[in-house]
């Protein structure tokens, strides 16, 4: 059965990113474990303080003008490489203001051991100055096959080394090794296989048309990274550093296990979008197709680590994290609708709309922030600041959705309707599923029965009912396996 040329390319594209990132959480996974089992919640307290001055301060190199490369109808080496030199002197000025800082950031939170690490952690923005050019070409082209290769390669070396570097007692400069390492890595990994090499030319011109598109997205990425920074800084400051510690453990894995999943499609379904912007029916239906099958994937996934994580996270983790499980749970839940949020925003993105992702993020940090103040300051509960995020969670799906429903013909009631099935047989599945736990096996059995229970009953219904995305997959699957042939 012949598919045609960017249905394969994208297809091909979305299979190597789920790939590059399964396989990467993977790897990560077991790092993590051991770096868990190793280190002491401060450390992991204190790189979530210093992620966020890393964070922040690789939006405004990472975001922006790298998505407008990838949205942009026609590019050439002369726009890439004045990406490029404009990325490189905003990453070095941000380097040495961060460089600076260090001293006052590490005496505010009373934390003189960051001094070094921080200013060590902050030459990841000097990396990706480069490396995010290299990212935006690969995916504009479809061909995150390189990304894999790089990634794999960089994940194996930064969790190799950063291991090392925890055994040996190596504390905080073992989270701060891989971390740096796996960006270099990456970079170097990247360079060897895409053909382009910055030059000296740099077209003012273009820049500005760029940057027209990109700083709104900048600024969403701002706003975005922002709001979850100062979630971070308000608590280490608020509460404790070992509480930032145990609730980011909590929170890494759902992230970074559903970025897994939705960001295999997610990617490329925006440089599949702004391909065929002009044809609204065609871009709707993408994207229908994109929340569709992200949903019908991810929501499983979060559904069972959030009814295994009592048995699941002492058995990985230890027993010294069982504190996090809580957290673990919200947050599974919160990245659950995930495709929902990166669906309606990557749409607008590849549309062109990237003023309205602007707007929608202004409104969404507004209500967050004030969220976030009123359970810190008011109700002075972390666990209560953790729950809030269910509730703004469910408004902001709503934001998010509003403005497609203009641009594409596709409302909120719609995409509840697409992704009913995903949802409703993961709550069935978990529901059976978390009743394994009752029956005192050791963690490992509990994990493994209630694996099976879950996965038969998703697929198992998904196939009694005959549910559109499980057969799309399906097929797909097959259709891309002949087309290789």
């Amino acid at each position: 059965m012949q598919i045609n040329t960017l249905k394969r390319k994208s297809l091909s594209s979305a299979f190597w990113r789920l790939f590059e990132r399964g396989g990467r959480a993977v790897v990560e996974l077991a790092v993590q474990i051991i770096l868990a089992r190793l280190l002491e919640p401060t450390d992991f307290g204190a790189l979530a303080i210093m992620l966020v001055f890393v964070n922040v301060g690789g939006v405004f190199v990472t975001s922006g003008l790298p998505t407008a490369l990838i949205q942009a109808n026609e590019v050439d080496d002369t726009s890439y490489s004045t990406v490029f030199w404009i990325s490189l002197v905003v990453s070095t000025v941000l380097y040495c203001v961060i460089f600076l800082l260090a001293p006052t950031i590490a005496l505010f939170y009373r934390m003189p051991q960051i001094v070094w690490p921080l200013r060590a952690l902050c030459a990841v923005l000097l990396v990706n100055a480069y490396n995010s050019v290299q990212v935006a070409k690969v995916t504009r082209e479809l061909e995150l096959r390189k990304t894999f290769v790089s990634t794999m390669t960089s994940v194996f070396v930064s969790g190799t080394c950063g291991a090392i570097t925890a055994i040996a007692g190596g504390g905080l400069w073992a989270l701060v090794i891989q971390q740096l390492l796996y960006a270099i890595t990456n970079c170097l990994t990247l360079a060897v296989q895409v053909s382009w090499h910055p030059t000296k030319h740099f077209r003012p011109e273009e820049g500005k048309t760029l940057f027209a598109f990109g700083w709104k997205l900048l600024a969403a990425g701002l706003l975005e990274t922002g709001y979850n920074s100062l979630s971070d800084l308000i608590v280490g400051a608020r509460f404790s550093v070992e509480s930032l510690g145990v609730m980011s453990q909590g929170k890494k894995y759902p992230q970074a296990l559903g970025g897994v999943i939705n960001g295999s499609v997610q990617p490329v379904m925006l440089a599949t979008v702004s391909h065929v912007s002009s044809d609204m029916n065609r871009a709707r239906a993408i994207t229908r197709r994109a929340l569709k099958s992200s949903c019908y994937l991810v929501m499983p996934v979060m559904s069972f680590l959030a009814c295994s994580a009592p048995a699941l996270i002492p058995a990985l983790l230890g027993n010294q994290w069982r504190d996090a499980v809580p957290y673990f749970q919200v947050f599974c839940v919160v990245n659950a609708f995930l495709p929902m949020h990166t669906t309606n925003l990557q749409a607008l993105n590849a549309m062109g709309r990237s003023d309205l992702f602007l707007k929608l993020e202004i409104v969404k940090k507004t209500y967050g922030v004030m969220n976030l103040l009123f359970c810190a300051f008011v109700l002075g509960d972390i666990w209560l600041l953790c729950c809030s995020y269910l509730v703004t969670n469910v408004v902001s799906q709503v934001v998010n959705a509003w403005p497609n429903k203009r641009v594409l013909g596709y409302g909120y009631t719609n995409q509840i309707k697409d992704i009913a099935p995903g949802l409703l047989l993961s709550a069935l599945g978990s529901s059976v599923a978390i009743t394994v736990g009752f029956f005192g096996f050791s963690s490992m059995a509990t994990i493994v029965l209630q694996a099976i229970v879950f996965v038969l009953i998703y697929l198992g219904a998904s196939a009694l009912f005959h549910v559109e995305a499980y057969e799309y997959l399906l097929r797909t699957a097959h259709e891309l396996l002949i087309s290789r042939k």
